[in-house]
């Protein structure tokens, strides 16, 4: 067998890798367009798969082909829609011509897969052609969006699985500490006291909201332009292929799918893109915020906050030793922090389509996919070697409650303000608790004072309903 085979298109012949499956147009496409330095999101190949099976499915359906052409045609579609075919498509996921590299890679490869499975070898193009046979009836223009969409579907039903399983982990701790007393703080400085418990909720629920947002998503990208052709007029596509493609791409990917009512308007606009990559900076907000508290409540350990204690994943440093730093969390926070870059990238490509088309696609399909990735593999990380691990120090959260102004303010509702202001300066000023000065001065009893600083109490909406400085702490709210 010879090392190489010759193919020719438009611009002239090209030596191709003789047991190649991709052809000239991938090869052209290697050499113009080293960018990125990765191949196109396999996600997104194996969405080329399913719509070129359904594309495949209905030309047969209108008297395309012989029964063993489509038979072989059909199974390397499904073979491609599987995974099996990734490491034929080779174009850089960065590229020139909205798609179209990717397009014919992908056409080049089903062709001389089908090829092969007829027993024919690679580029005997007369038998089965990439363009006229698995680009029948099709454009990039319509074909890469659908992927497109069928990809990322699915990778926000991966994200929202990993997103309920973060949910999860903060409830489970949520229970865990409902019992910690702990001193809240606005603007870093000591407020109010509150529960580790609660602390944990108030994670879980932005979390629990940003699941939801994910849910809703889909909605947004169920809506595809197969069957439009070049610019959404359906130009070589017969209304009877138009029509069937999209009922067969329900059924090759499992989704909801449904044909835009207005093609040319989904050729040419993906607004629904950077909508869907605004929700997922909302969960990269949600999580960087998140992340920079546990690293923030597990400082120190022992010159810092130190409240919790994160799980230990590694040593952390090459000259201190016994530093164990806070990866997981400063993971997140990078992984989030990316994410938002890539919405800004999503935003600038999709607005700077022209006219009929927008030709910047390759890098909003890039961006987006990367960024379900990087959300999806922070959130898994975070629940599994984060969440799940953390601990509380019990005896470090009663004494920052001890001392601190934070407690004062649990015994406003009781003591009325100046008076607790007059008890916190005598209890500095004498070195004391402000639980001892307050039951040396007769103004509470030291029952008193444990019930207005209890769990219970803490986590009570709002206040009692007796009177200011009626020193009845024990009355319960209604």
């Amino acid at each position: 067998m010879p090392d190489y085979r010759r193919e020719t298109d438009l611009l002239g012949p090209r030596d191709v890798p003789a047991e190649a499956l991709y052809g000239i147009h991938t090869v052209r496409a290697i050499e113009n367009f080293p960018l990125a330095g990765r191949p196109v999101h396999r996600e997104l190949v194996r969405a080329f798969g399913c719509v070129k099976l359904a594309a495949a499915r209905t030309n047969h359906e209108l008297g395309q082909w012989d029964e063993p052409t489509y038979d072989a045609i059909r199974a390397a579609c499904e073979e491609m829609a599987q995974g099996q075919l990734d490491e034929h498509v080779v174009v850089d996921a960065l590229q020139g011509g909205a798609g179209t590299s990717t397009n014919m890679n992908v056409n080049e490869v089903l062709a001389n897969r089908a090829l092969v499975l007829l027993g024919h070898t690679p580029g005997s193009y007369d038998k089965i052609d990439p363009v006229d046979d698995l680009n029948l009836r099709q454009s990039t223009n319509d074909a890469y969006p659908t992927a497109l969409r069928v990809a990322a579907i699915r990778g926000l039903r991966r994200l929202e699985k990993s997103v309920i399983a973060l949910v999860d982990a903060f409830q489970t701790k949520e229970q865990q500490f409902a019992d910690v007393v702990k001193v809240a703080r606005t603007q870093l400085q000591d407020a109010v006291l509150t529960t580790l418990g609660r602390a944990m909720a108030a994670y879980a629920e932005p979390l629990s909201r940003d699941r939801w947002r994910i849910f809703k998503c889909e909605e947004r990208l169920r809506v595809v332009n197969l069957g439009g052709t070049a610019i959404g007029t359906g130009l070589g596509a017969p209304r009877r292929y138009i029509f069937r493609a999209i009922e067969h791409l329900r059924d090759a990917t499992g989704l909801g799918l449904a044909r835009a009512e207005n093609l040319v308007d989904a050729t040419q606009n993906a607004d629904a893109l950077v909508e869907v990559s605004g929700i997922l900076r909302a969960l990269a907000a949600n999580l960087l915020k998140i992340a920079n508290d546990l690293r923030l409540l597990s400082s120190g350990p022992e010159a810092g906050i130190g409240e919790i204690r994160l799980p230990p994943r590694q040593a952390g440093s090459s000259i201190m030793p016994g530093k164990v730093n806070p990866v997981i969390p400063e993971a997140i926070a990078q992984a989030a922090i990316a994410a938002m870059g890539h919405d800004l990238v999503i935003t600038q490509a999709v607005s700077q389509g022209n006219l009929e088309l927008s030709q910047f696609l390759p890098l909003a399909a890039d961006s987006l996919l990367t960024m379900l990735d990087l959300l999806a593999n922070a959130c898994e990380l975070f629940a599994r070697h984060c969440v799940t691990g953390i601990e509380v120090d019990r005896a470090r959260c009663q004494r920052h409650v001890a001392a601190s102004t934070a407690t004062a303010t649990a015994l406003v509702d009781a003591l009325g303000y100046h008076e607790v202001e007059r008890l916190t300066e005598l209890a500095r000023r004498e070195g004391k608790s402000l639980r001892d000065a307050a039951v040396e001065r007769g103004l509470l009893s030291a029952e008193q004072f444990d019930e207005l600083v209890s769990p219970e109490r803490v986590n009570r909406l709002g206040s009692a309903d007796a009177p200011r400085g009626a020193n009845r702490p024990d009355d319960e709210s209604t």
